[in-house]
């Protein structure tokens, strides 16, 4: 479990620090100007309906559907048609009526900057069914317990984007961003192909040219499980989209605010989703397939054994990520993005926000886990009136706090429905559950470690100020 939790988080490090170069070169190249508000924008939509569609919601319905299939290549290779057809479907439309699509995210762009963003939202579109097919191929790789290629492969969109950059280093700023529009179709393309190596490699290939050969005559076999499957899907779509809404409404009432708010949750969110995604989200990556089988065969206390293991390695890890960033907020901010014109007022700002958000990173990332055991016990539905209670939550919460705090308001908000999540997907799992798990003498550690912790930090935030 943890070779596989270590292989997930260093492939999404190498990733963000390939990013991270992406994003210098770009600004490098467009600075901040109509060129990159429309690059931005036309890669905007195939990561939107990415992360909602194809992601979160396929993984966490199609391994426990694969697990307990009799017939998994004529399944598999039902469901990746149904959805590939749907994609392609809908990638056709936006290449038939890309300004519809473009008016669609950017409201406030002009007829004249729809016009001239709606060719790139058009090509930066087919991005979504390679994707998808990513996705489907990262699934089945992940059920064998091979984590290595789609951790890694993350990092050849953003090679590719770098490689456009360098490419079209001497040409017109419209020109970079068609050199980057096919930069990441080429990226998308790359993943496939690595993908595809490693479904090979596994000897995977024969149960899907098999499951695609018979389909036809096997079709009424599967036709229970794939009704089933999509029933489950829609549920998890709308639990992973929630997400989405709240960052999108985190943008809109920030827009209300003084300049540079948007800016603040950006760069603050930036740093709080690392040790999220490094921690919290590899090591579910890496849980799900076994808790799924677990659960598949009936065997539960294997699964919880194997969930109180992560539970303390990731309570360990975000509690330490924690006290960290809450304390020393200022200092990273200061360090990562104050230069040019990024002010001392900025960085106070954005740390406030940073703050904020780090009061949530514990229960954002521990409900990840237990989110496992509701998708590996088919509760796709609960998981969505958790999702959803929570995006009221913040809702709430943030038009209550956004008058008497600001932008930090919004960060705060963000957290309490953090909380809210958390809450509600414990009651779910099973309180006594919990209680088993956190009643151990690991607790007792955990918290004479914080407090260490925070004194050692403290103390070298006095040191750093006095070095200043």
């Amino acid at each position: 479990m943890f070779k596989a939790i270590f292989t997930n988080s260093f492939g999404i490090l190498f990733s963000r620090i390939l990013g991270f170069l992406r994003d210098l070169l770009t600004a490098s190249a467009l600075g901040a100007n109509i060129y990159s508000d429309i690059f931005f924008i036309a890669f905007k939509l195939p990561n939107l309906f990415r992360r909602i569609f194809a992601e979160g919601a396929f993984t966490q319905v199609f391994i426990p559907a694969y697990a307990r299939s009799l017939h998994r290549g004529v399944f598999s290779a039902n469901i990746f048609i149904v959805f590939l057809s749907i994609i392609l479907l809908i990638t056709l439309l936006v290449n038939l009526l890309p300004s519809l699509a473009t008016q669609a995210i950017a409201v406030g762009f002009d007829e004249k900057t729809i016009e001239l963003a709606s060719p790139f939202v058009a090509i930066n579109f087919w991005y979504l069914p390679l994707i998808f097919a990513v996705t489907f191929l990262s699934t089945m790789l992940q059920y064998k317990h091979h984590f290595a290629t789609s951790a890694f492969s993350t990092a050849l969109l953003n090679i590719s984007l770098i490689l456009a950059l360098y490419f079209s280093n001497d040409k017109s700023q419209i020109e970079i961003v068609y050199y980057l529009s096919f930069g990441v179709v080429i990226g998308g393309i790359l993943q496939l192909a690595v993908h595809i190596i490693a479904i090979y490699k596994i000897g995977f290939t024969k149960l899907l040219i098999g499951g695609f050969k018979y389909l036809r005559v096997k079709s009424e076999l599967i036709k229970k499980e794939t009704g089933k499957f999509k029933q489950q899907f829609f549920p998890a779509m709308w639990g992973n989209s929630t997400a989405q809404v709240s960052a999108f409404l985190d943008t809109f009432l920030a827009s209300f605010l003084a300049t540079g708010s948007i800016s603040y949750l950006y760069y603050a969110n930036r740093i709080f989703q690392l040790p999220l995604a490094l921690f919290a989200i590899a090591t579910s990556i890496a849980l799900f397939p076994r808790v799924a089988k677990y659960i598949k065969n009936k065997d539960e206390e294997k699964a919880l054994a194997f969930l109180q293991k992560a539970f303390w390695f990731l309570a360990f890890l975000l509690t330490a990520s924690t006290i960290g960033g809450f304390i020393l907020s200022h200092e990273i901010i200061h360090f990562l993005f104050e230069r040019g014109a990024f002010s001392a007022v900025d960085t106070l700002n954005s740390s406030a926000v940073l703050q904020m958000y780090m009061i949530g990173l514990l229960p954002y990332g521990l409900q990840k886990l237990f989110l496992l055991w509701l998708y590996s016990k088919n509760m796709q539905m609960h998981a969505a009136k958790i999702a959803t209670f929570s995006l009221l939550a913040y809702i709430v919460f943030s038009l209550s706090l956004i008058s008497p705090m600001g932008v930090s308001g919004l960060a705060l908000a963000s957290t309490i429905s953090g909380f809210v999540s958390f809450t509600l997907t414990v009651k779910a799992f099973g309180v006594k559950n919990f209680f088993d798990i956190l009643l151990n003498k690991k607790a007792f550690y955990l918290i004479l470690s914080a407090i260490f912790l925070t004194i050692l930090l403290l103390i070298f935030k006095d040191f750093l100020h006095v070095h200043m």
